[in-house]
């Protein structure tokens, strides 16, 4: 069943929002304004959304109009959305603000015991024993890490052993905004999915087969993610987590609860930058330290990850793959149409819940009429992303008919969990990254930009035609606008 639109388009954030990179500050701990610098040994050379249908369900439409409810920084409208179902103790629309009092959060149901293997990997190495786990072993939490010390100078060695050749292209400038970056925008070889939409054959950006759905949650483990698991696991739900380094120092027993419950576990880096924003250094620095801590806790090294803001180029490409990592972003039918749900900007006020849950059905009314699965963008981090899953996202999608099929992505690419992590990976069926990324084609679904062909690793940059950059700027400038935080 579809939903009714019972508000005007202006009522709410437009979509086109949803794809841009212009982000200000994002996260309750501290951030770094991510480095641009150069000169180290592998530095850079410098579809309109688908109509609704009224609902008919007996549980009737969940509305709350003309309210304002004021954020962090700026006002935003709650909205009338239509649902077909809701969790009996979901947290109303209206309550769900950046400035709602915290609830308390649900116990993990125990913490798992050293030495266990998961049930779903029966060929995993036992659980590490974490109780010496110790934070001054890592790098401070939320900054980017160092480059000199000695776990990152062998990183960077087997990079440049790994047979990859690394892209000769420039870093990004603030923050990696398309209105800042012309130049990056109008070259094409170098296939920058923040504003192109630009994919090559080595990104996952859906599931193969109609109505399959890979859930995924970005940024914990966090406060609030044992209530995810407890709603997960009373639905027999399975999903994929992209964890922060940082989040897994500070709740290492969350991460193996999440592992040993039969999820499956991403990269999303060290410390949340965006990653065209760094150099080759820096960036093996956010996914090695990252892959470090994932194994020193599970025992296993996860072979996915997620660019945080799905900022990726040809760049982070060939590190990310020389690291025996594969990215896996969302799915982006246009620049306007991209299956994000904004759910992370409700913290920063710059969202209302019931836009959220009208993000959400403008991405059901999509999944339903495209041929393949789709990949949608959620998070775990605050209260408020756990309580629109839990209360109201995953009871839509549950309820949805025709159903739909809701795995973690490695399930929905019709492989075991085994193979999401390096350890216990099927070579033989699931060969990892190797060579160069020039073996695969690039797609695009973005402002104009696009290539038939991968880039030479050593390409210069390619200028669009005058006309063509202009648009492409003009694509840019309107993205730049957006406060949108993935």
């Amino acid at each position: 069943m579809k939903f009714a639109v019972l508000a005007t388009v202006s009522a709410h954030l437009p979509l086109v929002a949803l794809a841009c990179a212009d982000h200000p500050p994002r996260y309750i701990y501290p951030r770094q304004a991510p480095s641009s610098s150069e000169g180290s040994t592998l530095s850079p050379s410098s579809s309109a959304p688908a109509p609704s249908t009224s609902s008919d369900s007996a549980l009737g439409s969940s509305s709350v109009d003309d309210a304002t409810a004021t954020g962090n920084a700026t006002s935003v409208t709650q909205i009338s959305v239509s649902l077909i179902s809701t969790n009996p103790t979901a947290v109303p629309l209206s309550l769900i603000t950046a400035q709602q009092v915290s609830s308390a959060t649900v116990p993990l149901p125990s913490t798992a015991t050293p030495g266990v293997t998961p049930s779903a990997i029966p060929n995993a190495p036992s659980l590490p024993d974490i109780s010496g786990l110790s934070s001054a072993n890592y790098p401070a939490m939320d900054k980017p890490p160092p480059t000199n010390s000695t776990e990152v100078q062998q990183w960077i060695q087997e990079v440049q052993n790994s047979g990859f050749s690394i892209p000769n292209i420039s870093v990004t400038v603030e923050s990696a905004a398309c209105s800042a970056n012309p130049d990056a925008v109008a070259d094409t070889s170098r296939c920058w999915w923040t504003c192109s939409g630009c994919t090559r054959d080595t990104d996952i950006v859906a599931c193969p087969d109609t109505l399959h759905w890979g859930l995924t949650y970005d940024d914990g483990p966090a406060f609030y993610t044992p209530n995810l698991l407890q709603y997960l696991d009373e639905h027999q739900l399975k999903t994929t987590f992209f964890t922060i380094g940082s989040r897994i120092l500070e709740f290492p027993d969350t991460l193996q609860t999440e592992y040993m419950g039969g999820h499956q576990i991403g990269v999303h880096t060290w410390s949340h930058p965006p990653l065209t924003t760094l150099t080759n250094e820096e960036i093996i620095a956010e996914f090695g330290w990252t892959k470090k801590i994932t194994k020193d806790i599970l025992g296993v090294t996860p072979n996915t990850f997620r660019p945080p803001f799905g900022d990726i180029d040809d760049r982070v490409r060939t590190i990310a793959l020389a690291m025996g990592l594969k990215p896996v972003i969302w799915t982006r039918l246009s620049t306007t149409v991209t299956f994000d749900t904004g759910d992370f900007n409700i913290n920063a006020g710059t969202i209302s819940s019931s836009q959220v849950i009208e993000n959400f059905n403008e991405i059901i009314g999509n999944a339903t009429s495209i041929d393949t699965g789709f990949i949608v963008l959620e998070h775990d981090l605050f209260e408020q992303t756990v309580e629109l899953a839990t209360g109201y996202i995953l009871p839509q999608a549950l309820a949805h008919q025709p159903a739909f099929n809701i795995t973690p992505v490695i399930s929905c690419l019709n492989m075991p969990m085994a193979n999401a992590y390096i350890e216990t990976n099927d070579n033989s069926t699931n060969p990892p990254p190797s060579g160069s990324l020039t073996s695969g084609g690039a797609a695009s679904t973005g402002s104009g930009s696009s290539s038939s062909s991968a880039a030479t690793p050593t390409a210069l940059p390619s200028l669009l035609p005058a006309q063509a950059l202009i648009v492409s700027c003009i694509v840019g400038a309107l993205l730049g606008v957006s406060s949108l935080m993935l």
